[in-house]
């Protein structure tokens, strides 16, 4: 236990630094423990104590797969389906380019170009077709565009895309069995009914059980993900899917949802982001730099020339077009996570991944630190936003 608390101790200090140093250089925090992992990563490979940093250690694996559940449970919950049918065009089409653009550009160049095999470059297509859920959501919170009409429509459109990659992950390697259906049936059931028990709950239990509401959805989002893991799927979407049914109730009451977001970005989701890029391995990089470039170059130009002429079509102002677009160029999430499904499943060598992750982790700081330097729309958020439906104190103490 000492040694845990002690490698706990550290990467805590290092999500401080990080938090520093985003406010000194004015770069987003999400960036900059990306930036700071990849740092560490690399420093204590170089001196020989990289396994003391314990990333495949089952506790920080969980930690970080907890985190990125309630991230993405978060930015499903920004969703509030009237402004999804009301922007359904815009998300569907965008988010739908946003897929396919990189799918086939970076398929046809990871085989034609660089010369790997059919199915090394169908995964490698997959992995970078993706738009990182992760790092756009928490680039909307810091901002503030989480709360406008912009910013849920990028956060519908960056559902979609990602709803592409998981549905072409599963048609292409995984096979769909009987455990695939009864996933998907417990998740439609989820959807009528997980709205009607969580108003119950909060009804009858909230100001009376201390955190019922927190521990019930840690609860939710750890059952479906177990779900998801046994059917071959991945936790992170049944989360999505959570939290866009849960919008209206938790838009209720955001001093709840306040609640949930300290939880999560301070305590998980900077240990999400500082391991994913102490992950990257910048010795394979190195070697061969050429593949990474390649594979970096062909995610955001594909991603660009694709989704500028489609976000053109739904927004005038030129730094909201290219802030859109840069931001739907990152991945990190879905993009790892099909590079490691590769992986052990043996589709990819562990080279291709160290390429592969290599070209995720690095779409998800430029395009963000070149959108969030030259591109910030900060006219979107010029009038303070009220909103009327967070309680103040004396309503909480009054219900209590």
């Amino acid at each position: 236990m000492e040694n845990i608390y002690l490698v706990a101790a550290f990467w805590f200090f290092a999500a401080v630094l990080s938090t520093s140093l985003s406010s000194r250089l004015k770069i987003s925090i999400a960036l900059m423990e990306i930036i700071v992992g990849t740092i560490i990563g690399f420093a204590a490979f170089q001196m020989g104590y990289f396994d003391k940093l314990s990333l495949n250690a089952d506790w920080l694996k969980f930690c970080t797969g907890l985190g990125a559940m309630l991230l993405t449970f978060l930015a499903g919950a920004e969703l509030n389906p009237d402004v999804m049918k009301a922007k359904i065009k815009e998300v569907s089409i965008i988010g739908i380019i946003g897929f396919a653009a990189p799918f086939i550009g970076c398929y046809l160049i990871s085989y034609y170009l660089i010369g790997w095999n059919l199915q090394a470059s169908l995964l490698c297509g997959i992995a970078l077709s993706t738009t990182s859920m992760a790092v756009v959501y928490a680039v909307m919170l810091e901002y503030g565009f989480n709360k406008t009409e912009f910013g849920k429509g990028v956060l519908g459109a960056c559902f979609v895309n990602d709803l592409g990659t998981v549905i072409a992950l599963g048609l292409i390697f995984a096979p769909f069995t009987y455990k695939t259906v009864i996933f998907i049936s417990v998740t439609i059931m989820m959807i009528f009914f997980l709205g009607t028990v969580t108003d119950y709950l909060i009804n009858r239990f909230a100001y009376k059980t201390a955190a019922i509401r927190a521990k019930w959805i840690i609860f939710i989002l750890l059952a479906m993900g177990v779900l998801a893991l046994w059917s071959g799927s991945e936790p992170v979407l049944p989360a999505y899917v959570l939290g866009m049914v849960l919008a209206e109730t938790m838009e209720k009451d955001g001093h709840f949802v306040r609640r949930l977001r300290t939880l999560t970005v301070g305590f998980l989701t900077p240990l999400y982001f500082l391991r994913a890029g102490a992950l990257v391995s910048i010795p394979a990089l190195v070697a061969a730099p050429v593949i990474f470039l390649v594979l970096f170059g062909a995610k955001v130009i594909t991603k660009i020339f694709g989704l500028y002429p489609a976000v053109h079509h739904f927004r005038d102002d030129n730094k909201e077009k290219w802030y859109y677009t840069l931001l739907m160029s990152t991945g990190l999430t879905f993009g790892t996570i099909s590079a490691l499904f590769g992986l052990t499943h043996n589709i990819i060598t562990q080279a291709q991944y160290s390429f592969i992750v290599g070209a995720v982790i690095a779409s998800a700081v430029i395009p963000t630190l070149i959108a969030n330097k030259f591109f910030l729309p900060s006219h979107l958020l010029e009038e303070p936003i009220l909103d009327d439906q967070v309680p103040d104190e004396k309503d909480i103490i009054n219900k209590l």
